[in-house]
C-alpha cells in the first residue's frame, strides 16, 4: 500500500499532538493542506504571514505544545518577522514552508528563494526535506528541537514534489514523541548546587531573577525556594506568574526600566539568575543594572548563555525547573537570616503603585484612566498581551501577573506590529479565559487586518486601543532630546472603532474617562472580536521616562539650531 508524503506528514503532525495550523494558502502548499483539511486539521488562515507565526508563537507559550505554520515560498519571506520574535521570546514553533520540485532548484525554479538559508539565523534549526521516507525523521527532529532547553523556532522547506511522492507504508518507519524525546529533566551538578547554596547563606542581600528560560519551573517549588530562603524575586517573560505578583517575596516584572521595584537590584550582594541571559535588560550584569562587585549564580539549561557576558561566581547547567528543585532541598535545614530590604521593596511597590495611580491627564484621558478601569475586570485567568508602546508600558508595571502563561511583552526585540495577532492565537489556546490586547494607535495598524482573521473563524479577542496619535516612545524622545518631531505623529481623526465595525467585529469609541467601565464591559459581552479605541493623551510610560533619563546624562545629543 502507497501513500503520500502529505499524508506523512499529516500523520507525524498528530503523533505530536497537532491539530491547529496558522497559515496562507499558495501554490507550493496546496498538495499537503488538501490532505490535512481531509484528515480534519483546523487551518486558521491569517491575511499575512507574519500574523500567523505570530499566533502560533502566542499558541506555543501558551500550551508548551508548539505552534505549526504553514505557507508558500514567498509567505516563507513574509513570515521572517515572525519567526524572529519567536527566537527572542523563545517560543517553540514549527514552520513548515513548501516549495518548488526539486528538479529545477538552482536553476531559477518558480519563486525560488533560499528558504532554508533565510531561516537559519533566527531560529534553533532550518532544514530542507529532500527525501520522503525521512519526513517523520525530520518532523520528529523539528519538534525535539523546538522544545529541548531553551525553547525556540524552527523551520522545514519540504519541496511539492515530496509532498506528492507515493511511496510503501510498510517501508515508513514513524516514533511517537515518547520514543525519541529524551524523559525527564537535566539536573545541575550537586556540589555547583551547594555551592551556590552556601554564597546565597552567607550573603545579606540576595535577590533572585526568574528569566525566560525557568518556563519549567513548577510554582511549588520556586515557591518553596524563596519561602525557605526568604529571598526576594523578580520575574520576567514566559516566568511572569510562575511565582504570582500577590506573593509576600515576589516583586513583579524584572525589567527596571519599567518597573522601578526591581532597580533595588542595584543594591543586591547576590543574585541568582534563573534562566535569565545575562543581557542588556540587566546591564549584562553590571552597572548601573548590579553594583560592580555583585557576587552572581547561573542556572541555565544552555552552556553557551553561562559566563557568556561576564563571569559568574557560581554556573551551573541543567534545565532550571529540576535545578529549582534541587537548590530548595539543599536550603532546607539551613539558617536564613531574615532579608533586610524587604520593607523597603514593599515601600517601593507601594509608592509605584500610589505613582500610576495618580497619574491624570491635564484634559481628557490618560493612560492610567483605561489601567486602573480594566484592572477591575480582569481575573488571574484571563491574558494581558502587551504591546511595544507607551500605552502598553504604563500597564506592564501596574498590572500583576497571577498565574503562569497569562502575561506577555515583546520581550528583548523590541518589535511592534505583533499584539493582535499574538492576541488571537493567545484566544485560540485559552477560549474560556478573557484576552485582552493592549496596543498604541501605531502598533495596531501593522496588522489590523486580522481582525478580519478573528471574525471569520469566531475568536473573540479585545483590543485595547490608546489612541494618542503619536508614535509614542519615540515622539516623547524626539520632543525632550531633540525639541522636535520628525515622523513621529499621526492623524487624530482615524476611527478605529469604525474600521473594526467594517469588519464586522465590536467597536467602542471612548473620549471621557467617565464612559471607559461601560465600553469594556459592552466589549467582553459582545462575544465577538471588538475593538475599544480610547483617545488618549500622550504621555511618557515609565519606560519612556527612563530611556530619556538615561540618554540625558549619557550627553551628546546636540540640538541644532
Amino acid at each position: 500500500m502507497t501513500v503520500t508524503g502529505s499524508e506523512l506528514i499529516a500523520r507525524a503532525l498528530r503523533l505530536e499532538g497537532i491539530e491547529t495550523v496558522f497559515a496562507l494558502a499558495g501554490d507550493h502548499t496546496l498538495p499537503l493542506m488538501d490532505r490535512m483539511a481531509r484528515d480534519g486539521f483546523r487551518f486558521i488562515d491569517t491575511r499575512h504571514e507574519q500574523a500567523a507565526v505570530d499566533m502560533a508563537n502566542a499558541y506555543g507559550r501558551i500550551t508548551g505544545t508548539p505552534g505549526v505554520t504553514m505557507f508558500t515560498t514567498p509567505g516563507h519571506a513574509n513570515a521572517i518577522p515572525g519567526l524572529t520574535l519567536a527566537h527572542h521570546m523563545e517560543s517553540p514553533l514549527v514552520n513548515i514552508s513548501g516549495c518548488a520540485d526539486q528538479d529545477r532548484l538552482g536553476q531559477g525554479a518558480s519563486q525560488e528563494i533560499d528558504q532554508v538559508g533565510m531561516a537559519a539565523p533566527v531560529t534553533k534549526g532550518s532544514w530542507f526535506v529532500s527525501d520522503p521516507y525521512r519526513i517523520p525523521e525530520f518532523i520528529a527532529r523539528a519538534f525535539r528541537t523546538a522544545l529541548a532547553g531553551g525553547r525556540g523556532p524552527v523551520h522545514l522547506t519540504i519541496p511539492t514534489d515530496v509532498q506528492q511522492a507515493e511511496v510503501e507504508e510498510k517501508d515508513v518507519r514513524f516514533y511517537t514523541p515518547e520514543e525519541y524525546r529524551p524523559a525527564g529533566r537535566v539536573q545541575g551538578d550537586p556540589a555547583r548546587v551547594r555551592d551556590a547554596i552556601d554564597l546565597l547563606n552567607r550573603a545579606k542581600r540576595p535577590f533572585v531573577v526568574v528569566g525566560n528560560g525557568a518556563h519549567s519551573a513548577e510554582q511549588a517549588d520556586l515557591k518553596r525556594l524563596v519561602e525557605i530562603t526568604g529571598i526576594p524575586l523578580f520575574t520576567e517573560m514566559a516566568a511572569r506568574g510562575v511565582v504570582p505578583d500577590s506573593h509576600p517575596l515576589c516583586f513583579g516584572l524584572a525589567d527596571g526600566r519599567a518597573n522601578s521595584v526591581a532597580l533595588s537590584l542595584k543594591e543586591a550582594d547576590a543574585v541568582l539568575l534563573l534562566g535569565k541571559k545575562v543581557d542588556f535588560l540587566i546591564a549584562f550584569g553590571g552597572p548601573p543594572a548590579f553594583d560592580p562587585d555583585v557576587s552572581i549564580i547561573q542556572v541555565d539549561s544552555s552552556y553557551e548563555q553561562i559566563g557568556l557576558s561576564r563571569g559568574v561566581d557560581v554556573g551551573i547547567l541543567g534545565d532550571p525547573g529540576a535545578v529549582v528543585k534541587q537548590l530548595a532541598d539543599e536550603a532546607e535545614g539551613r539558617d536564613w537570616a531574615e532579608h533586610p530590604m524587604l520593607e523597603d521593596l514593599r515601600s517601593r511597590q507601594a509608592d509605584l503603585e500610589r505613582d500610576l495611580e495618580g497619574r491624570t491627564a491635564a484634559s481628557g484621558i490618560h493612560t492610567m484612566d483605561v489601567h486602573k478601569a480594566l484592572r477591575r475586570v480582569v481575573g488571574e485567568n484571563d491574558a494581558l498581551v502587551f504591546e511595544g508602546c507607551d500605552f502598553a508600558f504604563y500597564g506592564a508595571p501596574y498590572h500583576p501577573s497571577q498565574k503562569a502563561r497569562r502575561w506577555f511583552t515583546n520581550g528583548t526585540l523590541g518589535m511592534i506590529g505583533w499584539g493582535v495577532p499574538f492576541g488571537i492565537g493567545a484566544k485560540v489556546a485559552l477560549p474560556d479565559s478573557k484576552v485582552v490586547v493592549l496596543t498604541g494607535d501605531g502598533s495596531f495598524g501593522f496588522n489590523a487586518m486580522e481582525l478580519d482573521t478573528a471574525v471569520r473563524h469566531n475568536i473573540p479577542v479585545v483590543v485595547v486601543i490608546g489612541n494618542d496619535s503619536v508614535w509614542g516612545i519615540d515622539y516623547h524622545q524626539q520632543v525632550q532630546l531633540f525639541g522636535n518631531a520628525v515622523a513621529t505623529e499621526l492623524s487624530p481623526a482615524t476611527r478605529y472603532d469604525k474600521m473594526a465595525e467594517a469588519l464586522g467585529a465590536h467597536g467602542e469609541f471612548v473620549q471621557s474617562a467617565a464612559e471607559i467601565p461601560a465600553a469594556l464591559e459592552r466589549a467582553f459581552a459582545a462575544d465577538r472580536p471588538a475593538v475599544v479605541n480610547v483617545r488618549t493623551e500622550p504621555s511618557p510610560s515609565p519606560l519612556t521616562e527612563w530611556i530619556i533619563e538615561q540618554k540625558g546624562r549619557q550627553g551628546g545629543v546636540r540640538r541644532d539650531s
